[in-house]
């Protein structure tokens, strides 16, 4: 199945309405990995999907008029113009195999096609595959390609997510196939961003923007800057929905996101054994919860990463907290906080908390985690002994009210630096 994007531009991707597990994110509303058909004097193919729907992906060619050619020539239904075509350009803007698995199965069909993409993408493309065969031409940032009435630009994208990123740029039609970026874990049947409620596709987008491009904001920040100054019409990723209608809004959106811009949010997160440290995370809810501050109670054991990671993205103040098991904190702890270390969100101010038993230890790893993170430890952990006394359980409170204000001083000066601050 094939829709039009614009005029002799068709998408030819597959909808994964399956999957859950993109690597360790949940995607609960399956996938898409997106592939356009450019049609003109030469046509180009932008981006493949998974290997495991490369049948799908020649399936949706053949019925837009490309097959692969049989004795020197096309064999396949005339296309629009009533000429029966080949492939002649396969354009790769990233390596990754959600992307570029098919490739294989692609240029075994159309082995007169020209593989493009840069120097990086190639040198990943023969880590991955025996590219022995294959017909390359490399391109640098800026540099374009005429396909006739239609010309592709090229825009390295270094660490968005990869090092061999790029985006491709087509200024007749203001289209930009801009790879991850913009991009969402979203299955549907519609393909663009006004065909659904706009607060879903915003929410998936950040969603992906917090699981899978967060640890690359400083990287994102000058490649967000230089594609800003393209004249952009539509944004066509390579996972989700178009955006055709709130381009702007997707922009601001990023550009928010890369700044670490945080709202006035504060986040208890909290695993619990005998209940003493869901009564402190209830208390340090209570504190935090001033006039204009969003606060959140989110359990471990039923709040999967994934949210956790898009909620902490914009979120200023969290409070972590996890009982002591076996002078430590609890696995689902552990988990939660190994995971942010790895996204490295900027720009927050923390407390961490927690009962003990015989053996102190969880809190106290939990502090040591977040201050690693380099986030802005507003006090020494909270530890309660067995159940929290009334005592300690103020104590929770007044953790939480500085966190609501901090959160509210957060948001009303907006950090617009952290970004350039991440290693």
């Amino acid at each position: 199945m094939s829709t039009t994007v614009c005029p002799n531009i068709d998408w030819v991707g597959y909808v994964d309405w399956g999957v859950r597990d993109f690597h360790g994110y949940d995607t609960e509303r399956g996938s898409t990995y997106n592939a356009y058909l450019v049609h003109d004097e030469k046509t180009a193919l932008v981006d493949a999907v998974k290997a495991d729907y490369a049948e799908d992906l020649l399936a949706a060619l053949a019925a837009a008029g490309i097959s692969p050619p049989t004795g020197g020539k096309a064999d396949a239904s005339p296309a629009r113009d009533g000429v029966a075509r080949t492939l002649d350009y396969v354009i790769c803007n990233h390596a990754e195999p959600d992307h570029a698995g098919a490739l294989p199965r692609l240029m075994q069909a159309f082995p007169g096609a020209t593989l493009v993409c840069d120097a990086k993408c190639r040198t990943a493309l023969g880590q991955y595959h025996n590219t022995s065969g294959w017909k390359f031409q490399v391109v640098s940032d800026g540099d374009t390609l005429c396909l006739g009435r239609r010309t592709l630009q090229f825009f390295e994208t270094p660490m968005v997510h990869w090092p061999e990123s790029m985006c491709t740029y087509v200024p007749e039609e203001k289209l930009l196939f801009s790879m991850d970026a913009f991009g969402q874990h979203y299955a549907t049947s519609q393909r663009f961003d006004d065909e659904v409620p706009l607060e879903r596709v915003l929410e998936e987008a950040k969603t992906y923007y917090a699981n899978i491009v967060m640890p690359y904001g400083k990287a994102a920040l000058p490649c967000l800057s230089k594609l800003a100054k393209l004249p952009i019409r539509m944004i066509a990723p390579s996972h989700g929905l178009i955006w055709r209608t709130a381009v702007e809004g997707i922009m601001a959106a990023y550009r928010d996101w890369v700044a670490c811009r945080a709202r006035a949010k504060v986040l208890v997160i909290y695993d619990t054994m005998w209940d003493s440290t869901a009564q402190m995370a209830q208390a340090i809810y209570d504190g935090a919860g001033l006039p204009g501050v969003e606060v959140q109670l989110l359990p471990l054991r039923r709040t999967n990463l994934t949210r956790i990671a898009a909620e902490v993205l914009d979120a200023a103040a969290v409070a972590l907290g996890s009982p002591t098991l076996n002078r430590g904190m609890m696995p689902e702890a552990a988990a939660a906080l190994h995971y942010l270390q790895g996204l490295r969100p900027q720009g927050k101010v923390a407390v961490a908390f927690g009962s003990y038993g015989w053996n102190s230890g969880g809190p106290e790893a939990l502090d040591a985690g977040l201050r690693a993170m380099g986030w802005d430890v507003l006090r020494p952990p909270l530890a309660a002994k067995f159940r929290p006394t009334a005592e300690m359980l103020q104590s929770c409170h007044d953790a939480g009210r500085l966190l609501g204000e901090r959160a509210v001083a957060a948001a009303t000066v907006p950090n617009s630096t952290c970004a350039e601050g991440r290693s």
